[in-house]
């Protein structure tokens, strides 16, 4: 099995580092600080990482794409929300029993992603992260949000294989990695099942990305570490972090073949937590998708 060591890049740290994205039409990278609101911004020289300032775009913040009618789209506190290039974020759909606080017991957007045709998957979890609170949402480029998945606790990471027929999901709370059929032309998944379970010393599964052989790279949360396993589930390589709280990954680059690794500050609070951490495993991955529906549509 392979071992590879991630070193920390330059960025100031986040508290809760998420969401890796590589926007290759802007050949920058996009990440999130979830509990400060904020979505980063970092150009890329060579492995070099230098931050390009932030976004504001709620109380919370999830996930971020690229938006191809310009600007980004983020899955923010209880909402789908527009940030404008200059920065202006405008909510363009908010979500039926999504939202609040902690003190509440309210939900809040999670981890999200776009599938090849500009469709944009989003989960929640609770405050509290109580089990079965977490529902995935797919707003589809006409602006129709269907239900995904219902009964989840953390919904989280998500990527697509290669060819597409196979799309993957991480339920944080009880540590599992699902797979389902995926249809390309409609969105539609099916046939469920369980590829990863995980737990323990070695961590969750958290934030996720699937390279261009078809395997996928998990961040385990609470292990200090990112794993590569085949499209079957077995291990193929691990990547350390020298922070316990490794959140999310993602290819960055003009040859998406540099792993960008998220963290998040957790009860250690080790020195470089909340950090960017890069290592090049040898093996490329696919840029972000952007959401490819007409935003005016949806601004309500």
């Amino acid at each position: 099995m392979l071992t590879l060591r991630a070193t920390p890049a330059d960025p100031a740290p986040a508290g809760h580092g998420e969401g890796p994205t590589w926007d290759a039409a802007r050949s920058e990278l996009l990440w999130v600080d979830i509990s400060a609101g904020l979505v980063r911004r970092a150009t890329l020289d060579g492995d070099t990482l230098a931050d390009a300032g932030s976004l504001r775009a709620g109380d919370t913040v999830g996930a971020v794409v690229p938006a191809a009618a310009g600007g980004w789209l983020a899955a923010a506190g209880g909402s789908f929300t527009h940030l404008a290039d200059d920065g202006t974020a405008r909510v363009l759909l908010e979500l039926t029993g999504v939202g609040g606080s902690e003190a509440d017991g309210g939900t809040r957007m999670n981890d999200a992603k776009c599938d090849r045709a500009g469709r944009f998957y989003a989960g929640t979890m609770a405050f509290d992260e109580r089990p079965g609170a977490g529902v995935l949402y797919r707003l589809d480029t006409d602006g129709t949000v269907t239900t995904v998945r219902e009964d989840l606790t953390v919904s989280n990471g998500l990527g697509w294989s290669p060819d597409d027929r196979t799309v993957y999901l991480a339920d944080s709370g009880p540590g599992l990695v699902h797979a389902f059929d995926h249809d390309p032309g409609s969105g539609e998944w099916s046939n469920a099942r369980v590829l990863l379970e995980t737990g323990g010393a070695d961590g969750v599964a958290d934030g996720l990305t699937v390279d261009d052989e078809g395997c996928l790279w998990t961040a385990m949360w609470g292990g200090g570490q990112v794993r590569r396993w085949s499209p079957e589930g077995e291990l193929l390589a691990v990547v350390e972090v020298p922070v316990a709280n490794t959140s999310s990954c993602a290819f960055a680059g003009p040859d998406r073949g540099l792993l960008v690794i998220s963290t998040a500050h957790g009860e250690g609070d080790e020195e470089q937590a909340g950090r960017l951490f890069t290592v090049r495993p040898g093996v490329t991955g696919p840029p972000a998708s952007p959401y490819r529906g007409p935003l005016a549509a949806l601004r309500q």
